[in-house]
Formats: structure tokens, sequence, C-alpha cells
């Protein structure tokens, strides 16, 4: 089982309750993480033109949106959190003639069928389908909702590389004459799909709900849906800060799957 419905309502009173603090975190520029791995990656596969129109899923506090309004982009940008919305009509009211935001489940065909047909140049998702109970939905009405050869660009937690029960291992050792530290990851499981709880910053009022399917479930899902890989991106730290260096470890997984006709 990869898809979890029932689990929707609780994931969205979960971020109901985090908005607001997952926002005064990100602020204007978002968190490092944003800035050096989702951020340049994600534009390098979007390829974004002046006027076209781009959907912004699952949007946040609207940074992203901005930041394609500001390359030339009409955005339509939706989130299922009625607070994220408004925190992000607040933080991007300068780009209001370019942004129209929407309060949308992302697991609702209902909702979905209302954003159009051949509507969208291109689709993106940033860190955001691993906190989706179902993603069928969605992959499903974006094949609609893109014009022909329309794309749809998602990043999300590699889960190769950051699947539930993770441990970061860190060890020194002497090796010839002098002390050497690695850094490696321990993994006791990958296949199986599940839904677990994680704290995503710290401070957050309770722990959100992640959905770790594994890479052949993605792929699967959207060759079904009529839709072919034409781009990925695997970005690491490179100018590591913390005591845990991730130079050949990518946290982060990106993809760009294009509309088949």
């Amino acid at each position: 089982m990869s898809e979890w419905k029932e689990l929707t309502d609780e994931s969205q009173e979960r971020w109901e309750q985090n908005a607001e603090h997952w926002d005064d975190y990100m602020g204007e520029e978002s968190n490092r993480f944003h800035r050096e791995l989702i951020r340049p990656y994600t534009e390098k596969l979007l390829n974004v033109k002046t006027d076209q129109t781009i959907l912004d899923i699952a949007c946040g506090n609207g940074n992203f949106s901005k930041r394609l309004a500001e390359l030339g982009a009409k955005v339509v940008a939706f989130d299922y959190s009625t607070k994220m919305i408004e925190r992000a009509k607040i933080r991007t009211n300068e780009y209001k003639n370019q942004i129209d935001y929407k309060v949308i489940d992302a697991t609702s065909y209902e909702q979905l069928s209302e954003l159009g047909n051949e509507k969208f140049d291109s689709a993106v998702a940033n860190m955001a389908l691993m906190d989706i109970a179902d993603i069928r939905p969605l992959v499903n009405s974006l094949h609609k909702m893109l014009k022909p050869n329309g794309f749809f660009v998602f990043s999300i937690t590699h889960p190769c590389f950051q699947p539930p029960g993770l441990r970061k291992i860190t060890e020194t050792e002497d090796r010839n004459g002098h002390v050497v530290t690695s850094n490696s990851i321990q993994i006791s499981k990958y296949l199986t799909s599940e839904p677990y709880k994680a704290i995503g910053i710290k401070g957050q009022s309770i722990p959100h709900l992640m959905f770790h399917r594994p890479l052949s479930y993605y792929m699967n899902l959207f060759l079904e849906s009529n839709f072919l890989l034409d781009g990925m991106e695997e970005p690491s730290f490179q100018n590591e800060t913390t005591k845990f260096e991730w130079h050949e470890i990518p946290p982060v997984l990106i993809l760009r799957f294009r509309k088949n006709e």
C-alpha cells in the first residue's frame, strides 16, 4: 500500500497547526535547504519563460510562487492549509496580479478538476509529494491540466537515502597517522511504503505526517499516467557547515516528467 486517503484530514489538521511557525521560520527567502538545493535545480528543470502559466502545488507560504512571478510567469498556487494561503497572500502582495491563490486539497479529483484542462505550461511541487497521503488524484489530474508537452517538476526527500528510521553515523579513525572523520548513513528498510511522523523544523507544535514510497512507485505511477521522465537532479550540500557532511549523499531528489500525448 502506498496511498493513505484516510490520513488526509489528519495531515491537513497537523499542517494547519504548524503553518504559522513554518512561515515565520521560512521568512522571505526560505531556509538554506531550499535556497541551495531546491530552488536552483528546480528552476533549471522548469526553465521558466515569460508569460508562461505555471501551477504551484502545495505552495506553502508562497516564496516559490513569488520567485516564479519574478521570472515573468503567471502563477496559480494552491495549498490545503488555509493558514498557509493567508500567509502567502500577505508575503506576496506586490504580485497579487500575477499570483492566484486557492485552497485546494491535492487528493481530491473534484477540487483539482476546478483548475481546468490544458491550462498550464508546467507545474511544480517543492518538497510536497511525500507529505500528501494520496498522490494518485494529483498525478492523474496533472495530465489533463497540462498543455501538450507540458511538464511537472517536483522535489521530494530522497527515498533511497532518507527513508524512515535513517541513522546518521560519524566515525573517526587513525588512518596512516592521520585522524580522519567520515560520515555515512544506515538504513534498515526501503521497499516498504509507510506513513510516519516527522519534525521538519525545530519548534513546530506537532510532528507532521510524511509518506515514504520507494522510487519505483513514483516512476510506475507517472508512467501509468502517460508521463515520460526527461530530467533528474540529485543535489547535495557542497559547502557543509554542520557536523554531518552530505557531499556524496543527496538528501533530495528532483524529477521532471513530461506529458506524453
